[in-house]
């Protein structure tokens, strides 16, 4: 096991402790060795195997053997044996929003509360909010929150799509009886949440791409399985069907099966126009529904068919009826951006606040990957829960990245550090620090991380007051949603992105999987509006460097091309927009 999944299982041991009721002591002590663990310099592997985890901080005697036996087995029993000590409800109520292990705990004893189901009943009977610091508010919330888990069960991220597909893809491709093979269905258009993963192959023996498709490791079981066509459940809890057509319908198949709906539509409608008929099958020349081979216009491609109607190439992701037809026509669809064109990311954080790596350590890894600056911008003072930085600290952190900055400029790296913050835009719009701190960095990234069920007209009032002052470069994910988990605040996203393009701030593109804010479908107006994006990675460890690819791929949904992302840009004209900002009205 590396030192992530170390620490998570620790974690969850320190919460099924709190909710056995432990000591308190003893909860937080897995609590701090996990981020003892998450925050190691070097492999895990490394210290055990030399036997120095007892000269880490918080790690006792009992934890090294726990944590020896993780890494060198792969498993615990202690952690396997306390799992089974606690009902199972128990855990999947701490995955209603707002409900905690102490909360929890009160209402296992006062209720015999033990489950999601046992927990809406007592809410829906009304005796959730007769207990003490609970009320008719938390029992409202509660139960609205059961309502969100229920209507997302069968609801994924494309993060999360996109990890268990690739591997499958790569696998398909290889077996020799498959002749082409791609995603399709909402994943290959880039959606940040997916209900299914689609497959869609072409081969002379659909039987044994098949068989070979729900024998992979990933299956956990058959749903349906027929000659042509597999739905399996995947780990995770992801459904996954398999088409297997001719190579002939292909390309047709690809077309319809990758979608939207809605596009699908225009482009049958389209060939009904032109005296031809669209199908899943082929495109024909006739007046009616057909599947007649002898009628089938030849196309190899999908490319060929959409020239077949009359357009130029539409880009899976465009493909949402949203504009795509008139560009194709026209031949005006962009070059979307991709994620090779990012030299860096403007909003990360640090062990300073709560990220997991060290200057030294995200400066020698972005390096080493190619990239060409990496933005540390740590939380404000109010963002507590994050660690968030004083102003004495943020000065500290600036000369210390000014430090690195000038070891790598001596040792002849091009790659550089800069300094910043993710600074908390407040109530009426007050930022955490400051004109005076925030006139030190190179990058300041506004967000809302407080006051979320304010007004419409409040939450709009915060964010244009923050784009206005001249020393924010970029609003931090927008809309404040958690995909899956929390809902967008209110708030006129037009009004914002009207009063972002006349103060010449940004918009970032949060890439965070749980996050992919602010929306695709908004930024075409962005757009029009001349408001320029930042694709973000928001990065607390080192592999969310991943996110680059993710922002891109989900950013590239709003026809944002290498042009309208800040980030494309190389260190000395990215330094020249970023003083830009600051510039008084009238100079240049």
């Amino acid at each position: 096991m590396d030192k992530e999944q170390v620490a998570e299982i620790l974690l969850e041991i320190g919460i099924l402790l709190e909710l056995k009721g432990e000591n308190p002591f003893k909860t937080r002590a897995y609590a701090g060795a996990a981020r003892t663990i998450e925050t190691l310099h070097e492999p895990l592997a490394k210290i055990v195997a030399e036997n120095r985890l007892g000269e880490l901080k918080g790690i006792g005697e009992a934890l090294q053997q726990k944590i020896t036996e993780l890494v060198t087995t792969g498993r615990l029993d202690y952690h396997e044996k306390l799992k089974a000590s606690v009902p199972a409800g128990l855990m999947a109520m701490l995955e209603v929003p707002g409900l905690g292990p102490k909360k929890i705990i009160v209402l296992r004893r006062e209720l015999g509360v033990e489950s999601v189901e046992a927990l809406e009943q007592a809410c829906r009977e009304g005796r959730v909010a007769g207990l003490e610091r609970f009320g008719e508010k938390t029992q409202s919330n509660i139960l609205d929150g059961i309502a969100r888990r229920r209507a997302y069960a069968t609801q994924h991220l494309y993060a999360d799509a996109l990890r268990v597909a690739e591997p499958m893809l790569e696998d398909l491709r290889r077996h020799p009886d498959v002749i082409r093979c791609s995603a399709a269905g909402s994943l290959r258009r880039n959606r940040e949440v997916i209900g299914d993963i689609d497959f869609l192959a072409s081969s002379k023996k659909p039987a044994e791409v098949i068989a070979h498709f729900t024998s992979q490791p990933a299956v956990i079981s058959i749903i349906a399985r027929g000659d042509t066509k597999a739905s399996v459940l995947l780990e995770g809890g992801i459904q996954s069907d398999l088409r297997v057509v001719s190579d002939t319908e292909y390309p047709f198949a690809l077309l319809y099966f990758t979608g939207s709906k809605e596009h699908n539509i225009a482009m049958r409608q389209r060939a009904i126009e032109r005296g031809l008929r669209l199908n899943e099958y082929g495109l024909f020349r006739s007046t009616e529904e057909t599947r007649d081979p002898a009628l089938m216009v030849e196309c190899r491609t999908e490319e060929e068919v959409f020239a077949g109607l009359g357009l130029h190439f539409v880009p899976p992701e465009l493909r949402e009826d949203a504009g795509e037809f008139t560009a194709a026509e026209k031949e005006e669809l962009p070059r979307l951006i991709e994620w090779g064109d990012l030299k860096g990311s403007l909003h990360n954080h640090s062990t300073w606040s709560d990220g997991r790596q060290t200057l030294e350590e995200i400066a020698s890894s972005m390096d080493e990957l190619g990239l060409a600056y990496w933005a540390v911008t740590d939380h404000s003072k109010s963002s507590f829960q994050a660690n968030g930085l004083e102003a004495a600290r943020l000065r500290q952190q600036i000369r210390e990245i000014r430090e690195i900055n000038q070891r790598l400029a001596s040792e002849g790296v091009d790659f550089r550090l800069l300094t910043g913050t993710e600074v908390d835009i407040l109530k009426d719009g007050k930022l955490d620090f400051t004109d005076e701190v925030l006139s030190e960095l190179d990058v300041v990234v506004a967000s809302i991380h407080q006051r979320l069920a304010e007004t419409e007209a409040e939450t709009t009032t915060r964010l244009i007051r923050a784009a206005q002052n001249p020393y924010v470069h970029a609003l931090g994910h927008l809309s404040g949603r958690l995909l899956l988990a929390r809902e967008p605040y209110k708030f006129d996203a037009h009004a914002v992105i009207d009063a972002c393009a006349a103060a010449g701030t940004w918009i970032e593109f949060n890439a965070a999987p749980e996050r992919c804010d602010m929306d695709w479908r908004l930024w075409p107006y962005a757009k029009s509006k001349g408001v320029k994006c930042v694709i973000n990675c928001d990065a607390h460890r080192l592999d969310h460097v991943g996110y680059l690819r993710l922002g891109a791929g989900l950013a590239s949904k709003g026809w944002l091309t290498r042009a309208d992302v800040i980030n494309t840009l190389p260190l000395p004209a990215l330094m020249r927009e970023l003083a830009r900002k600051r510039q008084p009205p009238g100079r240049s």
